[in-house]
């Protein structure tokens, strides 16, 4: 038995991971260890791509972490800049959502020192 999977899905979020990295930990790379927004990233990216779709074996299906060959330096400039610009427009569309949900993760002690006297 064969499973349909989405190859440059699986490129996609290897080169997510690549290019997150490259980001500051806070708030960057805290927004989107969030399983929504990491998937509304993928989403704008796989919109944007054209998809190729190839069957797997079951024996095969352990290399899921398939990388697709590189046929340029610009298909991979092409991903990343894919990727910069999703992050800019998620991040621009929700900061409301950001501001809570990144206040939830920092909880600044907001309570005067009782050394003072």
């Amino acid at each position: 038995m064969k499973t349909l999977v989405n190859l440059p899905h699986q490129s996609v979020i290897s080169e997510i991971e690549s290019v997150l990295d490259t980001y500051p930990y806070h708030p960057y790379q805290q927004a989107f260890a969030n399983p929504n927004l990491r998937q509304e990233l993928i989403t704008f990216i796989l919109n944007r791509l054209p998809s190729f779709y190839s069957g797997i074996s079951e024996e095969q299906t352990p290399l899921l972490n398939y990388k697709l060959p590189r046929n340029s330096f610009e298909q991979e400039l092409h991903l990343q800049n894919l990727i910069h610009q999703g992050i800019c427009s998620i991040i621009q569309e929700k900061p409301e959502w950001m501001n809570n949900q990144l206040q939830e993760l920092v909880k600044p002690v907001c309570e005067p020192a009782n050394w003072f006297g």
